[in-house]
């Protein structure tokens, strides 16, 4: 959603639209698992991040601001997967990712339906080369 704001400059978007390329290295990972391996995987996932943000002319670190906006979608989108995808009831999912994002019924359908990988490729390079262009 944030990469979509109006107002939001083409380099922030870039940012949001990479904000997970270190897991195209080292593969996406469940958050608990994440916590078993402690501060040196998050470590190698800044290092990479900070990589990819350099090869493409952005500060190498995020913004505070912007990484915990970053961060708030992420939840977002785990509290939606989890309750309406993967059976977990409210009051957990709550526990674990925070509150509902309150997305208007049509965008949560909208994200809600998966595509296929194909698809998913498409729409990720098109929005990229039109932010690096």
């Amino acid at each position: 959603m944030c990469a979509q704001s109006p107002g939001i400059d083409a380099q922030l978007r870039l940012v949001v639209l990479l904000h997970d390329a270190p897991e195209y290295v080292i593969g996406d990972m469940i958050s608990p698992f994440k916590a078993v391996l402690g501060g040196d995987y998050k470590q190698v996932e800044r290092r990479l991040l900070a990589a990819i943000h350099i090869r493409f002319g952005l500060a190498p670190e995020l913004d505070a601001q912007i990484a915990r906006r970053i961060k708030a979608a992420d939840r977002g989108a785990a509290y939606l997967e989890a309750t309406e995808l993967a059976g977990f009831a409210e009051a957990e999912a709550k526990r674990l990712f925070g509150r509902d994002p309150g997305l208007p019924a049509a965008v949560k359908a909208e994200y809600l339906t998966p595509w296929s990988a194909a698809k998913a490729e498409k729409r990720f390079l098109s929005r990229f080369k039109s932010l690096i262009a």
